[in-house]
């Protein structure tokens, strides 16, 4: 059975001035869709279409470059259209202020050292706020679609996205142009972090 892309939990406007709803759709429609469309195509056939996007990822070094990337793609989207909300931003409450005042010494430390992940990624990929297998917080970056459950990643890097940001160009690109620096800050006004507090006290998989 195909995987499919999911429908965005808000309207394409919704996050503006944050994220222009042009940006929204291309990224949803076409970008996300064509990570879709190349990822079922790669795995039509065989036995990795019965099993799910996690157990592929978590053992990617034994499929294709086709998977690898198509596969990242599509999971890493998964994770970040629900992330996102019109109604987020401010600092964050739950048991993820707990986590991260312990980690970073608190949210300004975090949001910088964040940021500095994302700003500093070169090229496309994306920054991470994980939990590793203790549950303990950490940060880090991957290039393209890589993402922290990956075996091909650094050790350091592994462990389970709690929050994400896409900083390929086609992201944001249309409305920050080379700014990226200036739509990592506009991210925190979109944060779902009720989204990040359901992903960080999830039960390891």
């Amino acid at each position: 059975m195909a995987f499919e892309l999911p429908t965005l939990p808000y309207a394409p406007e919704a996050l503006e001035p944050h994220i222009d709803a042009t940006t929204m759709q291309l990224h949803h429609a076409k970008h996300h869709q064509a990570y879709l469309d190349k990822f079922n195509k790669a795995i039509e056939g065989t036995d990795l279409a019965a099993r799910s996007i996690e157990d592929i990822l978590k053992n990617v070094s034994n499929y294709s470059v086709v998977v690898r990337n198509n596969g990242g793609g599509y999971y890493n989207h998964n994770l970040f259209w629900p992330m996102l909300t019109p109604n987020g931003g401010g600092e964050p409450t739950g048991a993820i202020v707990d986590a991260i005042n312990q980690k970073f010494q608190g949210f300004a430390q975090f949001k910088e050292a964040f940021a500095q992940a994302a700003l500093e990624q070169f090229g496309s990929g994306w920054a991470w706020l994980c939990k590793d297998i203790t549950g303990e917080l950490f940060i880090c970056s991957t290039a393209n679609q890589d993402n922290p459950i990956m075996d091909i990643v650094e050790e350091g890097s592994r462990g389970i996205p709690v929050l994400g940001l896409d900083v390929w160009e086609h992201g944001y690109y249309l409305k920050y142009q080379n700014r990226r620096a200036e739509y990592i800050d506009a991210f925190w006004n979109i944060v779902n972090w009720e989204e990040v507090n359901k992903r960080f006290q999830a039960p390891m998989p």
